[in-house]
């Protein structure tokens, strides 16, 4: 087979979630498939993180704008290669496509009235999820087959937009092997150096989207303040310091700012170490499709506050503390009890890893893998009979 990958943003310097299961999935075909030939179609930019081998060749494709880049250069180069099928990794892909198309849809947040006009979302957020909520309908018709992120997710799609049960597969995403117990001190001394970590902090990775919670955390923080004290901080990434402060404005809690910290952008390589040195980490989201730095914390041996909704239990079972994301004290509660019940915050952190454990990104390509397999031998006999199949 001659596959595409629509790799789009893989190599711009600063990656996020979408960013990173598209190329952990690349990296693991790469390993696993020596037989088919693929073509990874990226937009130019300065983080040339994939490299061609044998049967993997990475194209730079210089399309403009997002929406232009997907919906005409994107296409266009699939058929100039010649390709069997394209697989789109981040929740869109074109609408008018000359071969069969698999579609990663990741959720369907953008779907919600609340993702067009509630506070705290950005002009571009709002924007995207404009541009999301006019293509995704369309794609979805004429795709071949619909992969999404865990058995929560794959229900609410299903169910929102009619789709039969052979039309949309869920497929786990997984945890890379970097993220690990270490146990090295001068590798955990030089991260910590790197970014100025206080000696002892909470790790919450907050972001200016709503479902994130970063508001009912940092009620929950100043609360534990105010019962416990500030000796541990709470460690935030990515974080700008003007959005910082609005929300500590409206929740009165501008006294608790000398004791976050805001570490900026880190790369992933560094992450563990930040995992392994956390006191625990809190990922009270209000809604997520699967939750990866859950299981990136579980793997480094640090103790995880995650949420009863969406897809979180569904993730975290029994190897996470399960809290009620809507009620900022029972984060605080959760807190306080895993840092005074040391058997109990023990007790998650050996499940946490090995929950951790059953999940891999090799797996993951191997499951796609089959999927292209499917999907491309489908075509072929649809194409040579002139007959539709279904998916068994």
């Amino acid at each position: 087979m001659r596959i595409a990958i629509e790799g789009q943003r893989l190599y711009r310097e600063k990656k996020h979630g979408m960013d990173f299961v598209a190329l952990e999935l690349i990296k693991n075909l790469m390993e696993i498939d020596k037989e088919n030939e693929y073509f990874i179609f990226v937009a130019p930019d300065v983080d040339k993180c994939l490299h061609n081998t044998d049967n993997f060749k990475i194209i730079e494709l210089d399309g403009g704008s997002y929406p232009k880049w997907e919906q005409v250069a994107l296409p266009k180069a699939v058929k100039e290669y010649n390709c069997d099928i394209l697989q789109c990794t981040s929740n869109t892909a074109p609408i008018k496509c000359s071969v069969p198309l698999i579609v990663i849809l990741h959720d369907i947040i953008y779907m919600e009235s609340i993702a067009l006009f509630r506070k705290g979302y950005s002009l571009y957020q709002k924007f995207g999820n404009m541009y999301r909520r006019f293509v995704v309908p369309r794609v979805l018709k004429k795709a071949s087959k619909i992969i999404t992120v865990s058995n929560f997710e794959r229900g609410r799609i299903k169910d929102f937009f009619g789709l039969t049960d052979d039309k949309i597969v869920s497929i786990y995403n997984g945890v890379g092997t970097h993220f690990k117990v270490i146990n090295d001190v001068k590798q955990l001394s030089e991260i910590r150096k790197k970014y100025a970590l206080p000696e002892k902090y909470f790790f919450f990775l907050g972001n200016t989207d709503p479902k994130k919670n970063t508001k009912g955390v940092l009620k929950a923080y100043s609360d534990f303040v105010k019962q416990k004290g500030n000796e541990i901080k709470l460690l935030m990434l990515d974080y700008e310091e003007v959005e910082l402060m609005k929300l500590l404005k409206d929740i009165n809690a501008e006294y608790i700012r000398k004791d976050i910290y805001l570490a900026g952008y880190v790369n992933n390589s560094d992450l563990p170490a930040i995992y392994n040195m956390a006191e625990l980490f809190l990922y009270p989201s209000m809604r997520e499709s699967f939750g990866i730095p859950m299981l990136e914390a579980m793997a480094c041996g640090t103790a995880v506050i995650t949420s009863n909704t969406s897809s979180m239990p569904e993730v975290a079972v029994d190897a996470a503390k399960i809290i009620n994301p809507s009620k900022p004290h029972e984060i605080t509660n959760a807190i306080i009890e895993l840092l005074d019940n040391e058997n109990l915050r023990n007790s998650f952190i050996q499940k946490g890893v090995k929950r951790a454990n059953g999940f891999s990104w090799k797996a993951m390509a191997i499951q796609n893998l089959e999927l292209y397999k499917e999907v491309a031998n489908k075509a072929t006999v649809e194409e040579k009979y002139g007959v539709q199949m279904m998916f068994i």
